[in-house]
């Protein structure tokens, strides 16, 4: 398994797109696929595949493989920020971080701190976003993105 927030982690494919939209999938690691299944759904996966993450907003699937079989959001465990509306995702699924406290912080305090916590965390060797995040790395640089965004609105 790779290191957590070793963006290497996730590379993207060119020949595997997702069955429903069409969009090219990054892979993903078996294990993070497998502790995000519901039990339901982990009796369909087939341990040989190479499973890709799809981030298309707009599709339910949120796993597949090369053999088409595909895993939606009802077959997740979390939600999955990137198929959720706006406002109140969970952007770090290790410590919490999300859209509505960093608005309420921006509002509070005119900035967030957020970026920081999660980069003290991880300094501190306690994030597991490999298994944790539903696309399988570190969330550092979505958490960053988020704080931008929340503050533009």
């Amino acid at each position: 398994m790779s290191d957590c927030c070793d963006t290497r982690a996730a590379i993207t494919s060119g020949a595997v797109r997702c069955p429903i939209s069409g969009t090219k999938g990054k892979t993903v690691d078996p294990q993070t696929v497998k502790a995000l299944l519901t039990e339901r759904a982990l009796r369909r996966i087939v341990a040989s595949s190479s499973h890709r993450f799809c981030p298309e907003p707009a599709c339910e699937v949120v796993y597949f493989d090369e053999a088409g079989q595909a895993y939606s959001t009802s077959d997740i465990r979390v939600p999955v920020w990137q198929k959720e509306p706006f406002g109140d995702r969970i952007i770090c699924y290790c410590f919490g971080e999300n859209e509505a406290d960093i608005r309420l912080e921006i509002e509070a305090t005119g900035n967030s701190e957020a970026v920081e916590r999660v980069r003290a965390h991880i300094e501190a060797g306690r994030c597991a976003c490999e298994v944790r995040n539903p696309r399988g790395v570190c969330c550092l640089r979505d958490v960053a993105d988020t704080v931008k965004r929340v503050g533009q609105r």
